[in-house]
């Protein structure tokens, strides 16, 4: 009778111990999808061209001491600085990485691939890359472990209160814009079809994140691809130009995908909530008034130098390694194609905080608040 007693005190200490492990983690849970703005090193793990693994990429990220960690600018992404306003003790790691568990789970996990599109074909020429579907798919092999974990009650209790962000779309839509990456070959679709395959596959994993317990979502609309490094000098524009027709596509496709995400909206209220991100208003803005936000540059990066090269390397021989800017804080431009951390810093305060122009139909603070 006294060893039974004993056993039992044991078992209650275990669990106590337990709960107190994994209660503090449950503060805040945030899982990313997307592409190479959000990637938190998982093309590190894959065959590919597309990666961010060498010098001077992350060269201001603080927690890794300003070596590369496969983010693909010189700090941390919006989803990082997202994470942190809200209380993340720590940035949700890569999927790929070989130290992630099944425990990461609690906390979040990031399933971002540079070069990654919705479209599975997006970003072929770059070889290994996770398109949104496969990256729903891992989350769906996550979630059954934490199942086996802890339960399907207790990992739907903890998935209603997690931060789900997807930001992904730009990649297609420069596949399908640069003539040196063909979408479809000669049978190119006309641009209105694509802006609706991509609302379309869009909305096919978001149901699924729903069916599996998502009900926090953060879409990120695609920013103003015309006026970014590689679009200008692709288009041969001179300064102050942006390439109108790769905006005016992006626009149309923003358009469709917000239309669609208020009847999703519609559709599943009160219990989840869908928040449309217009990050191309926020970039435009900072674009157009960059001294405004205290930049210096708004159309060259960084890291890279100027056309044809705007490749972003540290040599072992300084005669090889890439242009570097003096001052990373006044570009809004890290590399050809990604911006830099501080204008990261601006995107993230204005979707946190700003109104239903900036974030729709409320924003990421009242989104974490937010209880049916």
């Amino acid at each position: 009778m006294a060893m039974e007693m004993f056993k039992s005190f044991l078992s209650q200490i275990f669990v106590l111990v337990l709960s107190l492990q994994v209660l503090p983690s449950l503060c805040y849970t945030s899982f990313v999808f997307g592409d190479s703005l959000v990637d938190a090193g998982n093309n590190d793990y894959l065959f590919t061209l597309s990666k961010a693994d060498s010098p001077p990429y992350g060269i201001d990220f603080k927690p890794s001491g300003g070596q590369p960690t496969g983010r693909f600018t010189n700090g941390r992404t919006i989803s990082d600085i997202l994470d942190e306003a809200l209380g993340a003790k720590s940035f949700p790691p890569p999927y790929l990485a070989p130290t992630t568990n099944a425990e990461a789970f609690l906390r979040g996990i990031n399933y971002a691939s540079g070069s990654s599109g919705i479209l599975d074909k997006t970003g072929s020429l770059f070889i290994g890359r996770i398109p949104l579907r496969e990256q729903v798919d891992y989350f769906e092999q996550s979630r059954s472990h934490m199942v086996n974990m802890t339960g399907e009650k207790a990992t739907m209790e903890m998935l209603k209160k997690a931060m789900f962000s997807i930001t992904t779309g730009s990649n297609d839509v420069l596949n399908y814009i640069q003539p040196l990456i063909p979408f479809s070959g000669v049978d190119k679709i006309s641009s209105e079809m694509l802006q609706d395959f991509m609302v379309s596959n869009l909305t096919i994993q978001l149901k699924r994140l729903h069916k599996l317990g998502a009900r926090k979502f953060i879409i990120v609309g695609v920013g103003p691809l015309g006026c970014i490094p590689i679009v200008r000098a692709l288009n041969v524009l001179p300064s102050g130009q942006c390439a109108v027709e790769v905006n005016e596509f992006v626009q149309g496709y923003n358009k469709k995908l917000n239309r669609e995400l208020d009847h999703l909206n519609q559709e599943m209220e009160p219990e989840t909530i869908f928040i449309y991100a217009n990050s191309y208003d926020i970039v435009m803005g900072i674009i157009q008034n960059y001294h405004e936000y205290g930049f210096v540059n708004a159309e060259d990066p960084c890291c890279g130098g100027n056309f044809p090269l705007f490749i972003c390397i540290k040599g072992l021989n300084t005669n090889i390694s890439s242009v570097l800017c003096d001052d990373r804080s006044k570009y809004v431009f890290w590399d050809a194609y990604h911006p830099t951390e501080a204008a990261n810093i601006i995107m993230a305060r204005k979707l946190l905080n700003g109104d239903e122009s900036i974030s729709y139909p409320i924003n990421i603070v009242k989104l974490y608040n937010y209880k049916p």
